[in-house]
């Protein structure tokens, strides 16, 4: 049975700290970043990567176990907090923007292109608030010919890396280049938002990667 969301591409994009060595591997760029595993780890980390600086572990989603530090005191509480429940976190360079790229991969090829943009008064596109509903940023979908290609072109290395069917790759755009922040494996895909952009053919391509993959 064809499987768009399969198992293995779940695995693989679940976890930050593989995604990590896995793109370092293909030549995408990150964020600077530094695996932590134990509190000896974090001096080398502050050091080498500055405040303020993004804290994650392996297994977050939608902005959850993503949290910034910007001091040395922040960093220790939280890193160590975390590596009671965690063997391993990651460390990365705090990389402000206005919005993230989400690039949506089908099949190895560019399918939709969206930016979202942050949360009011927050860094990151969704804002999570104890005991309230979570807050989230505006969207602004993009047809794919006026994307920027060398940007189009990293989402895909980058998705082909964890296999055929449909991804989010998310990405943030400085002035000294791209630079990827994570691969999800199950993208948001709403009528009148990431389909916007390319509109029916979106569905179309959708529903033929299924086609093609039954009747073979």
């Amino acid at each position: 049975m064809p499987v768009i969301d399969d198992p293995v591409s779940m695995i693989r994009c679940t976890n930050k700290v593989y995604l990590h060595e896995l793109m370092g591997q293909a030549g995408i760029a990150m964020p600077p970043s530094r695996i932590l595993s134990s509190a000896t780890d974090l001096d080398e980390a502050a050091e080498a990567i500055g405040f303020p600086i993004v804290v994650k572990i392996p297994d977050g989603s939608f902005s959850r176990g993503v949290k910034k530090a910007d001091n040395p005191t922040e960093f220790k509480a939280l890193a160590t907090g975390w590596l009671k429940e965690t063997d391993l976190l990651i460390a990365q360079k705090f990389m402000p923007t206005e919005f993230d790229w989400r690039v949506g991969i089908l099949g190895g090829e560019p399918l939709f292109v969206c930016q979202y943009t942050m949360a009011r008064n927050h860094w990151q596109i969704v804002r999570h608030r104890d005991g309230a509903r979570a807050l989230e940023g505006g969207f602004r979908p993009f047809r794919l010919a006026d994307a920027p290609e060398r940007m189009l072109d990293i989402a895909a290395r980058a998705a082909q890396r964890i296999g055929d069917g449909l991804y989010g790759v998310d990405i943030k755009q400085t002035p000294d280049g791209y630079y990827l922040i994570e691969i999800n494996d199950n993208p948001n895909l709403e009528h009148g938002v990431e389909d916007a952009g390319e509109k029916d053919e979106v569905w179309v391509k959708l529903a033929r990667w299924f086609i093609e993959r039954i009747e073979a």
